[in-house]
């Protein structure tokens, strides 16, 4: 919904989606080029900005496909403090490559992690580094259209689906929502998990822009909380107070969870991205201090954990606990969206 003081903003929204609907008709018309290649790229994206689950989403993609394909991603590496083209090794840092690519990484040590802002020099560079790759996957790739991905996997929020919304920065639109027609599947992130079939159908209908997208819908299911450094896995009770952590987009899924585990808990939230420092680490440890002594634990996500790693030294021996996250498909619909992505990978000659 957009809330009654962003009505303010709509002339801005109108002059931003007029720049977005040209840069996108150039692109269409060719006057932009865009770049295919004979090689499989998924892309994940979305249309609005941030919170929608494109994370969890690649790192579902990277399990489903590493088991049988030697996998690369390409991120941006937003907020990074380098430039140009990069692969994660085992010396790399989240402010070399970014806090998302930094996660991959450290979850699957197997896969190659590689960032780049310009992903159509990029895409070369990782081939001939590493040859071997067989499957690219693209992470908030869907408004990069000078590469053009041979399937495009975009995800709405079920709160705030796109078809609802305004562009930004009256809403949260970054993209025009005749933008939906390039993609090949449609994921309704973020659903409870009452939501009914006849609720699925309308809002399928409601999403697709054209007969041939597919529509699927997930859930979030979170994992038991582990130690930021020692691994070792919590798990949460009503009787346990939580002192909450987050810099990412859109913390509500967390807070709702945490609503319904525990009597109460405190949050710091920060801007998505943030970039720790001292300064917060010395917040972080007054307001943990200020909470009652029994059974009490500091709780973040898997993003702000690859950015808290610095400060092993300060919190190693603090209860400082990491939660994943997942996509859960609905409707025992999750073999025929893995299908969908291995046949596409099938389709290209070996």
């Amino acid at each position: 919904m957009l809330k009654s003081f962003r009505y303010l903003l709509l002339p801005f929204s109108l002059i931003y989606g007029g720049i977005v609907w040209l840069r996108n008709w150039l692109f269409d018309k060719n006057i932009l080029r865009s770049s295919s290649f004979n090689f499989p790229i998924i892309c994940i994206g979305n249309l609005a900005v941030g919170g929608t689950g494109k994370t969890p989403m690649v790192e579902y993609l990277i399990r489903l496909l590493k088991k049988e394909y030697a996998t690369a991603t390409l991120s941006r590496g937003y907020k990074r403090k380098t430039k140009g083209f990069a692969i994660a090794d085992e010396n790399t840092t989240a402010l070399e490559i970014g806090d998302e690519p930094m996660q991959f990484h450290q979850k699957f040590p197997d896969v190659t992690v590689t960032v780049g802002e310009e992903r159509l020099v990029a895409i070369p560079q990782l081939l001939h580094s590493k040859p071997g790759t067989q499957v690219i996957i693209l992470d908030d790739a869907f408004q990069h259209r000078h590469v053009r991905a041979g399937l495009n996997i975009v995800l709405t929020e079920y709160g705030n689906l796109y078809t609802r919304d305004f562009m930004f920065p009256a809403g949260d639109l970054r993209d025009v929502k005749v933008s939906i027609k390039r993609a090949d599947i449609i994921v309704i992130t973020k659903c409870p998990d009452t939501v009914t079939i006849e609720e699925k159908n309308k809002i399928s209908h409601e999403v697709k822009a054209i007969a041939a997208q597919q529509v699927f819908f997930t859930t979030t299911v979170y994992g038991k909380p582990y130690h930021l450094f020692s691994k070792e896995e919590k798990m949460i009770s009503a009787n346990t107070s939580v002192l909450l952590i987050t810099g990412i987009a859109n913390p509500q899924p967390l807070k709702e969870l945490l609503t319904r585990s525990v009597s109460t808990y405190d949050m710091l939230r920060y801007a998505d991205h943030h970039i720790f420092q001292i300064d917060d680490l010395e917040d972080i440890k007054a307001h943990f201090k200020k909470i009652a002594p029994d059974n009490k634990i500091i709780l973040t996500t898997e993003k702000d954990a690859v950015r808290l790693q610095k400060f092993k030294t300060e919190l190693e021996y603090f209860p400082i606990y990491v939660i994943p996250v997942q996509h859960s498909f609905l409707f025992n619909e999750g073999p025929q969206f893995d299908l969908a992505a291995i046949d596409f990978i099938r389709s290209f000659k070996k």
